[in-house]
C-alpha cells in the first residue's frame, strides 16, 4: 500500500496533451482488424481528469476516441450511453465527433441528448442514462466523446445548496476503483486526480502494473496512472469476477476501514433507523412467545423478516444511499431492497433485546484493502449472548432456506456498523456436509427396456433450498407436475406414478424428503441378447441441486480462480436389477481421487441379477484457486461419464 503523505514534484505531459498531433496520424497508428483479431472496436485513448474539493465533491472529465474495425463495431458505437443516479451525481455529454476515414468529420449536436431512466425490474430508483445517437458509421470511422460528471455514485441526501447532495457519504472524502481493463484493446488509457494537500490518498494496484506519477500544483497533490496497450480481457467459464483478477485501481482518502466502520454505524444511529414503534414490538412478542432459546428467537425473527419482506425497491428520497430506512417504514410497506430487509431484522432484534447492527458485503467479487465503498449488499449482525461474538444474519438470501447466513455466501468480504469499530471480515467456509444431496433408488429394468423404479430424495442447507425451490417458487396446482417435469426431462416417456413431499413451506422443521415412483417405457435400448442403459440418478436428474454439473471439464488447466455456487456433497446409489444378467459387456470402472478441490468414488458392481451404483463426492468450497481445478475436474468429468457411457449387459 503506498500511503502519500509527501509533498513530491514530478512533471508528466497529461495524456490529451500526449495526443496534440492530429487525430489522423493517431489513428493510423492505431492499425485496424488485421491488428486486433477478435475485436470489433480499438479505444485509442481513454482519459479520465478528476477534480476533488475539500468536502469531497468530485468533477471528472472523461475523453475517449474509438475507432471503428467491423461492421459489428459500427453498430455497437452507433448509440453512445452514460448512466448516473441523479441523486448524488450530475452528467452530461459535452461533446461528440465523428472522424470518417475519408478524412472528413462530423459534430453532433448535443442538443440531441436524450435523458431517461434506467430500465428496472425488481428495483426501482432513480436511476438514468443520458443517451445520443451517432448514426450510422464505418469501418475505419473514429468517434471522440467528452463527458462531464460531478458527484458520486452513492451519497447520503443532504441540505442546503445543490451541490452538497454530491457530496460523497463520507463528507470529506474520495474514493474511486478505476479498471485498467476493457472488453475492447485500449492503446492509452490515463485517470488523473488532484486533491487538496491536506488529503491524505491511499492507492493501490491490483493484478498488474499501472505507470503511476505524482506533483504538487500549488496547494495541490496531482496524482497520474497510465497503461499503454490493454489488450481485451478474456477470462475463463465460472471463473470468479473480473475485478477480482484483472488489473485495477483502487484509491481513498478514507484512513482506514475501522474509520468506515464506525461511520457506517453513526450514520444510521443518527437517522434512528432502527426504533421499533408499539406495532413492531407486539409483532416481536408474539412471534417469539414459544421460543425457547436465544437461537431460536433469532431463527424465528430472521426468517420472519426474510419471508415477509417482499424484494421491491422503491427509491424515496430521504434516507437513500448508506443509511437504512427506518424499521416503521419496512415494518407498514413490507417491501425492500436488501437493506429494507436487514433494517427490519435489526429492528426486530432490538426489540427483542439483541444487540444488532448492519453490516455490508460485496455479493459476487473481492473486496480487496483499500477502503473504498466496495459493497452492493448489505446483512445484519447479532451478538450472541452466549459467545459475545458476532455473527452474521442474511434476511435477503434465506427465505425458504434451511439457514440463517446463506452458504452461497461464503468466501466473501463484509464491514460491520458496531460502535467499537471493525476491520474487513470475511465469512467462513460452510462444510460441505452441510449441504447434502442423497438420492437412493430401487430400480428394475424389464426385459422390453422399461424402467420401473422407486426414488427417495433428501437434501440439506443449499442444496435443500435449490429442489425446495420447486415449490416455493410455484403455484401450489403446480407443485407436483414440477417433479413430474424433473423426470420428462430424462425421458419424453416417462410417467410419473407416485410422489410424496414433506409441506415446502414448513421448511424450518427438517430437510427435505421427497419419495415418488416412476415407470419409463423404453428406457433401454434392447439389441439382440443385450440391454443398454444408464442409471436413472446417474442420467442428470436434479441437476438443479448439483451445481458442479455445469461446468465445462474439457478446460485442462485454469489461470484463474473459479466458483461453485456453494459448498456441498452428492450421494447417489441405485440398486438396479435385471432379470437374467449373464455379463457385463461395458461400465465405466470404479475410480476415486481426493484433492483439494473435491474427493470422490464411484462404481459399478454385479451381484447375481442386480447392478449397484455407487457415485460419492465432496466439493469443499465455494471459491476455487486453480490448483484446485484438477481433482474439481476429475469429479465432474467422473458424474458425466456416468451419464455419457452407458451400461451394456448380456441378458438370458
Amino acid at each position: 500500500m503506498k500511503q502519500i503523505s509527501l509533498i513530491i514534484l514530478l512533471a508528466l505531459t497529461s495524456v490529451t496533451g500526449a495526443f496534440a498531433g492530429p487525430y489522423s496520424d493517431l489513428l493510423k497508428k492505431a492499425g485496424d482488424k488485421k491488428n486486433y483479431p477478435g475485436s470489433n472496436v480499438v479505444v485509442v485513448f481513454d482519459s479520465t481528469t478528476v477534480k476533488m474539493m475539500e468536502t469531497g465533491l468530485s468533477h471528472s472529465f472523461i475523453h475517449r476516441l474509438y475507432k471503428v474495425l467491423t461492421p459489428e463495431g459500427a453498430k455497437s458505437l452507433s448509440v453512445i450511453k452514460f448512466d448516473y443516479d441523479p441523486l448524488s451525481a450530475w452528467s452530461e455529454i459535452r461533446g461528440v465527433t465523428i472522424y470518417h476515414a475519408d478524412g472528413t468529420q462530423t459534430a453532433i449536436d448535443t442538443g440531441r441528448v436524450l435523458d431517461y431512466p434506467q430500465p428496472a425490474r425488481a428495483i426501482y430508483w432513480g436511476a438514468r442514462e443520458k443517451m445520443i445517437e451517432i448514426g450510422r458509421l464505418e469501418p475505419g470511422d473514429a468517434v471522440e466523446v467528452f463527458l462531464y460528471r460531478k458527484g458520486f455514485t452513492y451519497a447520503l441526501l443532504q441540505t442546503g445548496n445543490d451541490d452538497d447532495r454530491y457530496i460523497p457519504p463520507m463528507r470529506g472524502h474520495f474514493y474511486d476503483i478505476v479498471p485498467f481493463y476493457s472488453n475492447d484493446p485500449v492503446m492509452l488509457k490515463s485517470y488523473q486526480i488532484s486533491v487538496p494537500d491536506t488529503k491524505v490518498l491511499q492507492y493501490e494496484v491490483y493484478n498488474g502494473e499501472v505507470g503511476s506519477k505524482m506533483w504538487r500544483s500549488g496547494d495541490r497533490l496531482v496524482y497520474t496512472f497510465t497503461k499503454k496497450d490493454i489488450m481485451p480481457f478474456r477470462g475463463e467459464p465460472r471463473s470468479v469476477d473480473a475485478s477480482d483478477v484483472a488489473t485495477k485501481l483502487l484509491m481513498s482518502t478514507s484512513p482506514d476501514w475501522k474509520s468506515k466502520s464506525t461511520w457506517f454505524y453513526n450514520v444510521n444511529e443518527d437517522y434512528k433507523s432502527f426504533e421499533a414503534n408499539a406495532e413492531i414490538r407486539a409483532k416481536v412478542n408474539q412471534l417469539l412467545k414459544n421460543a425457547r432459546n436465544e437461537n431460536d428467537s433469532i431463527t424465528i425473527l430472521t426468517h420472519w423478516a426474510g419471508d415477509e419482506i417482499r424484494y421491491l425497491g422503491v427509491s424515496m428520497g430521504k434516507g437513500e444511499g448508506y443509511t437504512l430506512h427506518r424499521g416503521e417504514m419496512n415494518f407498514t410497506d413490507r417491501c425492500g431492497v436488501c437493506k429494507d430487509k436487514a433494517g427490519m431484522l435489526i429492528t426486530m432484534l432490538r426489540a427483542a433485546g439483541f444487540e444488532a447492527y448492519p453490516a455490508m458485503t460485496m455479493a459476487g467479487s473481492r473486496i480487496d484493502y483499500i477502503p473504498a465503498d466496495q459493497f452492493n449488499h448489505c446483512v445484519t449482525v447479532v451478538k450472541s449472548r452466549a459467545d459475545g461474538r458476532y455473527h452474521l444474519l442474511d434476511p435477503t438470501w434465506v427465505p425458504f432456506t434451511r439457514e440463517l447466513w446463506s452458504s452461497a455466501e461464503q468466501q466473501q468480504n463484509y464491514l460491520m456498523g458496531v460502535p467499537e469499530g471493525a476491520d474487513l471480515g470475511e465469512t467462513p467456509v460452510s462444510d460441505p456436509g452441510n449441504h447434502y444431496l442423497r438420492m437412493n433408488g430401487n430400480t428394475t429394468i424389464l426385459a422390453d427396456g422399461t424402467l420401473e423404479g422407486e426414488y427417495t430424495v433428501t437434501a440439506e442447507g443449499q442444496t435443500d433450498a435449490a429442489i425446495r425451490g420447486m415449490f416455493t417458487r410455484a403455484y401450489v396446482a403446480d407443485w407436483t407436475a414440477n417433479v413430474e417435469k424433473e423426470v420428462l426431462r430424462i425421458s419424453p416417456l416417462a410417467q410419473l406414478v407416485k410422489v410424496t413431499y414433506d409441506y415446502p413451506y414448513n421448511y424450518l422443521a427438517g430437510p427435505i424428503l421427497m419419495k415418488f415412483s416412476i415407470r419409463i417405457p423404453e428406457y433401454a435400448t434392447v439389441a439382440g441378447d443385450e440391454l443398454i442403459f444408464t442409471p436413472f440418478l446417474a442420467s442428470g436428474f436434479m441437476k438443479r441441486a448439483m451445481p458442479h454439473t455445469g461446468f465445462d471439464t474439457g478446460l485442462e488447466t485454469r489461470k484463474f480462480p473459479f466458483r461453485d455456487r456453494t459448498s456441498h456433497t452428492v450421494e447417489l446409489n441405485e440398486k438396479i436389477s435385471v432379470p437374467g444378467i449373464r455379463e457385463i459387456v461395458y461400465a465405466p470402472e470404479a475410480k476415486s481421487g481426493n484433492g483439494s478441490g473435491a474427493q470422490f468414488n464411484g462404481l459399478i458392481k454385479r451381484e447375481n441379477n442386480a447392478l449397484t451404483f455407487v457415485f460419492n463426492a465432496s466439493f469443499p468450497k465455494r471459491i476455487y484457486q486453480p490448483e484446485d481445478w484438477d481433482s474439481f475436474r476429475k469429479a465432474v468429468a467422473y458424474q458425466n461419464q456416468f451419464t455419457s457411457e452407458p451400461i451394456i449387459l448380456k441378458v438370458k
